[in-house]
């Protein structure tokens, strides 16, 4: 039985788990684990200027892997208080986020000690589960546990608390310090006769849609997604933030869908008879919960690994609960020798034709010749300018909004955003995560000034650590949604929503990262190029029209019409 203090315990239970990296800001409770940490340099230490970016970094990372990022509070109380907002992040992206937190110690528990907090109801409603530590012993298996728990579908962040002087305690540890069990019990394929009945369904369809999502883009199934959707002769749209579950090469490739989505793919799930809305659960960012964007008509056949997401928000013609992947090559099996019908062919080049129409307006209006520099001007050289590898972190925010659906994902998975949370500040450091993960791709953070203002120390961490990527902040010097509003719906009554801004070029030179600036259209391709190539972190601060500003939200304001006008 191998001896160690519990700092050490877990490190080596880290390093049993296969981890690469780790988020970090150190603080006193975590010294012991920080220590373990000295002596393991395969595991690199990633040094953040706030728990929150850290957690971000995480998540990022997390995604772009296929596994889990750690993130690692050193600080009771304030250390542990920052992770709540990038664990609510996670959570709602379904991310498996491993955070550790130091904490109280045993004794000091319930006595107003100093930064005393209930870490274990904080963390509670924004984790799949969260534990505080009660024994030396068992740091092996509450760590296998945390790892086993975020990476079980479906999948999400978990919070391990772990008292100060229980990592100090050195004890014999009872067993051997090994990994979660990674055989999995199988990836549920569908129930077999619910299977022939949707196969059924969709060779009937003259108008077939597929609607893919998260669980596409997560397991990793984008060729047998659009091997089935050829098949069918069937476009396939995709969730806001899951632009990327399929190439957007793809020739039946139709864009984000629903509200947030692009005009074409909107009128796919209007106008579908039948509709495969695999890995996603049609919830509020696809449909606002309405049937604006979303055949009242259509026989839908909704798959997800959650049960409980089937027919939660729309009914259903048909429930399959399994893995988005196996179920998809399942359909593709029971459609062999499937012939798309007449009217499905049609449908299919009709969609086609609309959507090359609607990229040859993007590329049109981007364009344009006009100052200040307009959005969709932006949009149009990046997508000239960025290499086909490029993988994009957003923000929450209109310029990111419109931006989603604007971008070119060639290689999935290539998008990474705020989903459901819809968080300001999460994109640069999400970027330096995802960076880590997959370091040989060219990574891209799009982000407003307001949100890169949040988050602009972790230009260090970019710096210290050698992570390259490219941050565009679209800096309009506006709050450009709230403004939006209250231009569109307050009469023009602005209160708090300009932002003066330094300029991030130079900061960033500061800090010892590259800054350019922008503020001509036609320089932007040239510029962005040089950033991609510059072999340092790069901020790159384009100044965009700060009158075009989008109310995404008018839902929100019906009620404001009648005032507004």
């Amino acid at each position: 039985m191998p001896v160690m203090s519990g700092g050490k315990a877990v490190v080596e239970a880290l390093r049993a788990e296969d981890v690469r990296h780790v988020f970090a800001l150190i603080g006193s409770a975590g010294m012991e684990v920080f220590d373990a940490l000295y002596d393991r340099p395969e595991i690199k230490f990633v040094g953040v200027r706030d728990e929150r970016t850290g957690t971000h970094m995480a998540d990022g990372y997390a995604r772009a892997s296929g596994g889990a990022g750690v993130v690692i509070a050193g600080q009771n109380g304030p250390g542990a208080t920052n992770l709540v907002t990038g664990l609510a992040q996670a959570y709602a992206a379904f991310s498996p986020v491993v955070a550790l937190a130091g904490s109280l110690s045993s004794a000091h528990v319930y006595r107003d000690a100093f930064q005393e907090v209930d870490q274990q109801a904080l963390f509670r409603p924004i984790t799949k589960k969260t534990w505080t530590l009660t024994q030396t012993a068992r740091i092996p298996e509450m760590m296998r546990e945390a790892f086993r728990t975020a990476l079980t579908p479906r999948r999400g962040p978990v919070a391990l608390n772990l008292p100060r002087d229980l990592l100090a305690d050195v004890t014999d540890m009872p067993e051997a310090i090994r990994p979660h069990r990674r055989q999995s019990m199988g990836r549920v394929g569908g129930d077999a006769q619910l299977i022939e009945v949707a196969a059924t369904l969709l060779a009937g369809a003259a108008r077939p849609l597929i609607i893919a999502g998260g669980g596409v883009k997560n397991g990793r199934c984008a060729t047998q997604v659009a091997a089935l959707a050829e098949l069918l002769q069937a476009p396939v749209a995709l969730s806001p933030g899951h632009g990327d579950a399929i190439s957007c090469e793809h020739p039946l490739y139709a864009g984000q869908v629903g509200p947030r989505g692009n005009v074409v793919a909107s009128a796919l799930a209007r106008e579908a008879d039948v509709i495969l809305a695999i890995g996603t659960r049609l919830g509020f960012n696809t449909t606002f919960y309405n049937y604006d964007n979303l055949s009242r008509t259509a026989r839908i056949i909704q798959v997800d690994a959650d049960a409980s997401a089937v027919g939660r928000f729309f009914p259903v013609e048909l429930g399959i609960e399994g893995d988005a992947g196996q179920i998809a090559v399942a359909l593709t099996h029971a459609l062999d020798g499937h012939r798309a019908a007449v009217g499905a062919v049609e449908w299919a080049r009709d969609f086609g034709v609309k959507r090359a129409a609607l990229l040859a307006e993007r590329n049109e209006v981007a364009a344009r010749p006009g100052h200040p520099i307009q959005p969709a001007a932006l949009y149009g050289a990046l997508r000239a300018a960025l290499p086909r590898d490029a993988m994009f972190t957003m923000d929450a925010g209109t310029l990111c909004l419109q931006a989603t659906d604007q971008m070119l994902y060639r290689q999935p998975p290539a998008l990474f955003t705020p989903l459901d949370f819809g968080l300001v500040g999460f994109s640069y450091a999400a970027g330096l995560g995802v960076k880590l993960a997959c370091p040989d791709r060219t990574v891209v953070s799009l982000m407003g000034d307001g949100g890169f203002g949040m988050t602009v120390s972790e230009i260090g961490t970019a710096v210290a650590h050698g992570i390259n990527t490219v941050c565009i902040v679209m800096n309009n010097g506006c709050w450009g949604a709230e403004k939006a509003y209250q231009r569109d719906f307050f009469d023009g009554r602005y209160i708090g929503a300009d932002v003066p801004n330094p300029p991030y070029d130079k900061l960033a030179e500061l800090y010892g990262a590259r800054g350019f600036r922008v503020d001509r259209a036609e320089d932007i391709g040239p510029i962005v190029s040089a950033a991609v190539s510059c072999g340092k972190p790069a901020i790159v601060d384009i100044h965009v029209d700060p009158s075009a500003l989008y109310s995404f939200r008018r839902d929100s304001f019906k009620h404001r019409d009648k005032a507004a006008k």
